[in-house]
């Protein structure tokens, strides 16, 4: 994103790893986490959330609401993050993001929350021209042009 520094990233030990770390101003720990799909290996999930303690409970981990005024610096991250992923992983042709719903948004599966219509926005600066979005209910699949 440009304009807004993204926090220090802390990558996985080795390079094709899936899990990178990084911490707000704030001292909120985030995690974003990469999980391929059972059915196609070409294909991944895309999971970040909160990793302090302090917000356990029922809204926890991905789902939780910080408030602590740093989204969009906590966006640039997840940006530069995920393309640190692509770059390790060229050959991926497929990436898969559903935003969990709070509880005043319904069902989190017919009609897109409010964290999968903010992620939405960012798809053109994360992936570029030669990915394609669509929104399927609550997910976003992410589509690489041409195939591998």
């Amino acid at each position: 994103m440009e304009g807004i520094e993204a926090y220090k990233i802390n990558p996985p030990a080795i390079p094709s790893g899936s899990m990178y770390l990084f911490v707000t101003n704030s001292g909120v720990e985030y995690e974003v986490r990469f999980g391929r799909k059972q059915n196609n290996i070409l294909a991944a999930t895309i999971v970040f959330g909160v990793l302090n303690e302090e917000f356990d409970g029922d809204d926890a981990g991905e789902y939780v609401v910080v408030n602590r005024g740093e989204i969009y610096r906590v966006m640039a991250t997840v940006t530069s993050v995920i393309q640190m992923y692509i770059q390790q992983h060229p050959r991926m042709i497929s990436y898969e993001f559903t935003g969990e719903n709070r509880q005043h948004e319904g069902d989190g599966m017919t009609v897109p929350t409010a964290r999968t219509k903010f992620f939405l926005r960012y798809i053109p600066q994360i992936f570029g021209p030669k990915w394609k979005a669509t929104l399927t209910g609550n997910t976003v699949t992410v589509l690489k042009r041409g195939g591998a």
